[in-house]
């Protein structure tokens, strides 16, 4: 844990200041977030303009108030600050009271290829976490795009480390800059660990699957066969294991059964003792025996069906993205290009 600094002989806590598009929030966001908010006590988050973002980088696919709400729901940020400059700056920082701003090891550039760090960085104000490898905004808006299914394995083949292929989406062997191209995403005991809070439901908790039903939220992810099952196509865009540490991130979520029954039966109730079974309102597909997966939940009065006050789903995100697709590819490919001529300049200083 960080030392707090003493001001007047009192402990004062450290600000931590971060920034970014945080567009397609992903388990990779979360960990630099995670990571930044372990260097200090309270996390604040500036986030970029769709205006900012198209200048500088190109089309963000989720609108700003998306990505600040998106954002917000993450467990280690303490508060937002929307609209935040492109180039960070003292006086940001200063505007705040945070002491350092926080990034990842990747490179960021506006269109002017200027790094948006050089002023904390000159000031001493910067500290960098280490990105996370196998996951990138790019690397998921290929896998919509092009309908890939190299995400998901099964068998010998589910912990196998390859180079993805989209020639345009910089997955594969043409994607040379280390920060968009991608390599699949490896789980360890450890990094489920670090996402999760680690409580257990206290006597008297009420165990539901909606937070606002009780006071311990269990989530429960489908393997991913079982997801292409119902969604067909290359669903899920995520596999298992991104997916946990996806909702893992989620300040709302307790705990997450990984691997989950399709059917809600009644031995899983009553070994993770829950009292309330939630589900939104989309549509609900059969089990492969032609039962409702809810059925016993609903005979024992224990399902409830909430509004989410949210009408996305990952088909409208697909859409948006196909919809402009040639945007994308260009966006992409400008990004790679401003990252490689970077790094060979930076090659260049060093001999």
């Amino acid at each position: 844990m960080p030392e707090n600094k003493l001001m007047n002989g009192h402990k004062q806590q450290i600000r931590v200041w971060c920034d970014g598009c945080y567009d397609m929030v992903h388990f990779g966001h979360a960990n630099s977030l995670r990571q930044a908010k372990a260097l200090g006590d309270y996390l604040i988050v500036g986030i970029h303009t769709d205006e900012e973002i198209t200048k500088h980088k190109g089309p963000p696919v989720f609108t700003e108030e998306e990505r600040y709400k998106m954002v917000r729901g993450i467990k280690w940020v303490d508060e937002v600050v929307e609209g935040a400059p492109y180039v960070t700056t003292l006086e940001t920082l200063d505007k705040y009271d945070c002491d350092f701003c926080v990034h990842g090891d990747d490179i960021t550039m506006t269109a002017d290829g200027v790094d948006t760090y050089h002023l904390v960085k000159s000031a001493g104000r910067y500290r960098e976490v280490q990105r996370t490898a196998g996951v990138s905004t790019t690397d998921l808006v290929g896998r919509m795009l092009l309908l890939t299914r190299n995400h998901f394995k099964q068998g010998q083949y589910e912990y196998h480390v390859t180079k993805e292929h989209s020639s345009t989406m910089g997955q594969d062997s043409s994607a040379r800059s280390p920060y968009t191209g991608c390599s699949q995403f490896l789980p360890t005991t450890q990094k489920i660990i670090q996402f999760s809070d680690g409580k257990s439901p206290k006597p008297g908790d009420k165990i539901v699957k909606a937070k606002e039903q009780g006071d311990y939220l269990i989530v429960g992810l489908h393997t991913d066969p079982v997801v292409n099952r119902y969604k067909r196509s290359n669903y899920p865009i995520m596999n298992l294991h991104e997916r946990v540490l996806s909702v893992l991130a989620c300040k709302y979520v307790s705990e997450v059964v990984i691997g989950a029954p399709y059917t809600v039966s009644k031995d899983l109730m009553e070994h993770f003792k829950v009292d309330v079974v939630v589900h939104g309102k989309t549509p609900v597909m059969e089990d492969e025996n032609g039962q409702d997966p809810f059925k016993y939940p609903k005979e024992k009065g224990k399902f409830i069906i909430v509004e989410s006050g949210n009408d996305m789903t990952t088909e409208k995100i697909v859409e948006r993205i196909i919809r402009n697709r040639l945007d994308f590819e260009a966006r992409n490919s400008k990004k790679e290009k401003k990252e490689i001529e970077l790094i060979e300049a930076l090659k260049a200083n060093k001999l």
